[in-house]
């Protein structure tokens, strides 16, 4: 007998051993759980084991997982009010261990398993707060000596482990999922900002594109027609990644749209988009932009930059980068923007782009850099896919650190 006693002991500390496991290998709770109320009424002999856990909304036990069934009573779903009904309602009230060596005798029992002759509950508490109970029932009188409801008690304990991380991996699942369900509608929307299509203007071709480091960003580029076949044309950055940057930039456009239809000159334009942006800009954030008007009667392009990369002009097969006296970038102080005209010549071509092609970086951590860009632009077949397939091509797959904006001006 004492070695009878001795291998059950045994295959009880296996059952404590197995559940361990299980739970550091697992986040499907119903899954755990079945596992371990059928083991739990095979390794004791159990008449029944389930867990039940606790509805917070309507202060109620609800059968999560059962095993060892002989008549339906009681089914996986059904609801038990805590403090109300049978011996796991009066555990879910008192939060501690209750046990029925003779359950004929106990003012709590309620039938749920006909050969139940003893029965032991068990609180599961995670943070020192009720999240369930753990039910055993056996069919013999006083089957839960003291040593055995310790083991179960460790069980339970192992029990309210799981669950409280199967329940936090899920909510940090349904929170990322959450997450990037918005990041995509916010992408989405953060396109439609963007121009559908390359404008037409008569000896000119114009276009545009930006590849985002994330899901959203704060590169911009647009253009707008303007009186007497004029077209705006700007690049703009602001400070920063992510939705936050997208949200700045999505005002940034409305502004510098408001006052650019107006037709006032780039000067003036980047002078009152900055008055207007120190007003609301948050503290720290900053745009930098270039903005310019293509004159296709006249073939040239008026531009004005506010600390902006400077835009690379390409004429009879040289390039250079075109700088302006004064431009700080938007959002920090008042100031004022100079000018710079430039002659649109057949053949010629003026890129804006954002600091993130030439700050690309390849696997061996080398930047892109401006002669790189330059050696591209130079190319008399030089197009926008082409100078992005080229950066593609550098970085070998590098994740980008900033987005990827790019205009080009071309006169035919």
């Amino acid at each position: 007998m004492k070695d009878e006693e001795q291998h059950r002991l045994i295959e009880e500390l296996f059952l404590l051993q197995r559940v361990a496991q299980r739970i550091n290998s697992t986040l499907d709770i119903d899954a755990l759980l079945e596992d371990i109320v059928g083991d739990v009424a095979r390794t004791f002999g159990c008449s029944r084991s389930a867990v039940l856990l606790k509805d917070a909304a309507t202060n109620e036990l609800v059968i999560a997982a059962v095993q060892g069934w002989t008549m339906n009573y009681h089914m996986k779903g059904d609801r038990f009010k805590i403090g109300e009904y049978g011996m796991v309602g009066h555990v879910g009230a008192i939060e501690e261990t209750y046990y029925a060596p003779d359950v004929t005798k106990d003012p709590y029992y309620q039938m749920s398993e006909s050969l139940t002759r003893s029965e032991v509950d068990i609180p599961l508490k995670a943070h020192g707060q009720l999240i369930g109970v753990f039910n055993a029932q056996h069919n013999e009188y006083n089957a839960f000596p003291p040593n055995r409801i310790q083991l179960l008690e460790a069980l339970a304990g192992h029990i309210a482990t799981a669950i409280e991380n199967a329940r936090m991996f899920q909510r940090e699942r349904l929170e990322k999922e959450r997450m990037s369900k918005d990041l995509s509608e916010a992408r989405q929307i953060q396109q439609t900002l963007f121009p559908g299509q390359c404008p037409e203007v008569p000896g000119f071709s114009v276009k545009g594109l930006c590849m985002p480091c994330q899901e959203v960003g704060g590169d911009w580029f647009d253009y707008f027609p303007l009186q007497d076949g004029r077209l705006a044309v700007v690049l703009a950055d602001v400070s920063g990644k992510g939705m936050g940057a997208a949200l700045l930039m999505s005002s940034t456009r409305t502004v510098l749209r408001l006052v650019g239809e107006t037709g006032l000159p780039p000067g003036e334009v980047l002078s009152r988009v900055n008055g207007l942006l120190l007003k609301d800009f948050p503290t720290a954030k900053f745009v930098t932009m270039v903005y310019g008007i293509l004159d296709p009667h006249k073939r040239t392009i008026v531009f004005a930059n506010a600390g902006h990369p400077h835009p690379l002009f390409v004429k009879s097969g040289s390039a250079s980068f075109l700088e302006t006296e004064m431009g700080l970038p938007l959002g920090i102080r008042e100031g004022a923007y100079s000018e710079r005209v430039v002659e649109m010549t057949p053949g010629s071509r003026l890129l804006f782009f954002s600091d993130g092609v030439t700050e690309a970086m390849s696997p061996s951590l080398q930047q892109y850099g401006e002669t790189r860009l330059r050696g591209q632009v130079v190319q008399p077949s030089a197009t926008v896919p082409g100078l992005l397939e080229s950066v593609r091509a550098f970085t070998a797959g590098q994740p980008a650190s900033d987005d990827i904006t790019v205009v080009l001006i071309q006169a035919r």
